[in-house]
């Protein structure tokens, strides 16, 4: 193991915009022969590395301040989180000047497999071709790039985990601007994750599910919710089908400060992992962003599905929206579980199977409440969506009864992509807290009054809005009369004007 770096960074970097913007320029190192949308493939791996690089610096210096500089002592495995063997810090690979990518490959592999409670498969799941291909990346655009990220130390002491987190979500965020494809598979707008988990309010103790995580956004907006109590540990779930998302989500996770958590690579609804006795696990929250109308999901396994997932139909093989929602409330407990779910919009009157599916969903009593969501809030898609939000108890006062929120008018414009602000979420939040009618935006309907709509969950059907008062038709008429006595008028001027010796040679 070579020497620890001590060096302090040579900049102060005073918030997460910041650390961002030293993050991207390490994306700008690679531009040209990476593409944006795989920047995160080599970005976020070897963030991740010199992380825990200059963490395990930090647990040696303090072990050799404890111990009057025993150098052995600092070295056991009890003074670290982690185990880096020897050859495979930062440091090591720093100092090389060839054959780089293989490099760090070699290093992140052995690191995998010295920590393979916590790392194993986190590092490695990363295109060994992309690092080791010098048509791609030269050994002198690695070095460049190795020697920009060591201007930085980024440990626990330098930059919280909150803040190194909330940056790397920027990057994310960053990454889905410029891409574009398929961005939403990976990032979820924060102020909507944020929505959603002060709806479900998750407390210490309780247990959090995400089946399609993505990146982790939702996972560690309902820690952070919790404020990191150490209750949480142990208590948080996601499952991801894209592998390299999986790991991402691990690597946010870790970014973020979680100590213990389990995210595990598959498809959801073809082969569920977060099991208990080789039945779905069970949780308190379960909340998700999953892919929309997802085609060649797996109906035909569904339809004798052996987790009992299918218990109000099988949608079409041609759109996985229920199977997503039947698979979430199959993931809820029994008294205290509550799942909120971003879905299409057409998942509210679609008919056909789904038409039935909803109709049972909606006889359960599950369904707390609808809210629409404005347009051209989330990345790769310029629909409108929707969340809906299930209990197994009802709050006080909401049992057989539904919530519906018109929120499409609640939004901040933006110019490329608009935006929930504090101010719209607050105003989201009160309107569900509040469980009131309010004029263009708010009703509550009895599942009676649900069914005579046809089990149509657009709150469209159910707002009240406010209506012009109509004007008598002769004040009307009036009016367009007078108004075009004036333009004809105007018409006469202006051709007088032009006839005019003066108008005429203008």
């Amino acid at each position: 193991m070579s020497a620890p770096n001590t060096s302090k960074p040579t900049e102060v970097l005073s918030d997460a915009q910041d650390l961002y913007a030293f993050l991207y320029e390490a994306c700008n190192i690679i531009r040209g022969p990476v593409s944006h949308e795989n920047f995160k493939d080599y970005i976020t791996p070897l963030l991740y590395f010199k992380r825990i690089s200059d963490v395990w610096d930090e647990e040696t210096e303090t072990a050799l301040a404890e111990s009057d500089g025993d150098e052995e002592f600092a070295r056991f495995p009890e003074q670290h989180r982690f185990v880096i063997p020897d050859g495979c810090h930062w440091a090591d690979i720093r100092s090389r000047s060839e054959n780089l990518g293989a490099a760090i490959v070699g290093a992140m592999r052995a690191i995998e497999l010295a920590n393979p409670e916590t790392l194993y498969g986190v590092l490695s799941i990363f295109s060994t071709s992309n690092w080791t291909n010098k048509s791609i990346l030269s050994d002198a655009k690695i070095k460049n790039l190795l020697e920009h990220m060591s201007r930085r130390r980024l440990g626990n002491r330098d930059y919280p985990a909150d803040l190194m987190g909330d940056a790397y979500e920027i990057l994310l965020k960053k990454f889905a601007d410029e891409s574009k494809k398929k961005a939403g598979e990976f990032y979820t707008p924060r102020s909507v994750v944020r929505l959603l988990v002060r709806i479900l309010d998750p407390k210490p103790g309780e247990s959090v599910y995400d089946p399609a995580c993505g990146s982790g956004g939702m996972l560690i907006e309902a820690i952070r919710h919790m404020h990191n109590d150490a209750l949480c540990c142990g208590a948080v779930f996601g499952q991801e089908k894209n592998v390299t998302n999986a790991a991402v989500a691990r690597m946010n996770l870790f970014l973020h400060g979680a100590s213990d958590f389990h995210v595990l690579q598959g498809d959801t609804l073809r082969a569920p992992k977060i099991l208990q006795n080789d039945r779905l696990a069970r949780f308190d929250c379960v909340l998700a962003n999953p892919p929309f109308s997802l085609k060649k999901w797996g109906a035909p396994e569904w339809s004798a599905d052996p987790y009992g997932r299918n218990v109000w139909g099988t949608p079409s093989d041609n759109n996985g929206d229920f199977a997503w929602l039947q698979h979430m409330v199959a993931s809820m407990r029994p008294v205290s579980g509550r799942a909120a779910v971003v879905l299409p919009q057409g998942v509210l009157f679609r008919e056909g199977a789904e038409g039935a599916i909803r109709e049972k969903l909606v006889r359960s009593g599950l369904v707390d409440a609808v809210v629409t969501l404005g347009e051209n809030l989330f990345y790769g898609t310029q629909l409108s969506p929707c969340f809906l939000v299930l209990r197994a108890t009802p709050l006080p006062g909401r049992a057989g009864r539904v919530l519906f929120v018109d929120g499409s008018s609640i939004l901040t414009r933006q110019r490329a992509q608009n935006i929930l602000s504090d101010a719209d979420v607050d105003r989201l939040f009160a309107l569900y807290s509040e469980g009131r009618p309010r004029e263009a935006l708010a009703a509550v309907a009895t599942l009676d009054e649900v069914a005579a709509k046809g089990f149509n969950l657009s709150p469209k059907q159910y707002v009240s809005y406010p209506r012009e008062a109509r004007r008598p038709h002769a004040e009307v008429l009036a009016e367009f009369r007078q108004a075009r006595a004036a333009v004809l008028a105007a018409e006469e001027r202006l051709a007088a004007l032009l006839a005019s010796p003066e108008g005429g040679s203008a």
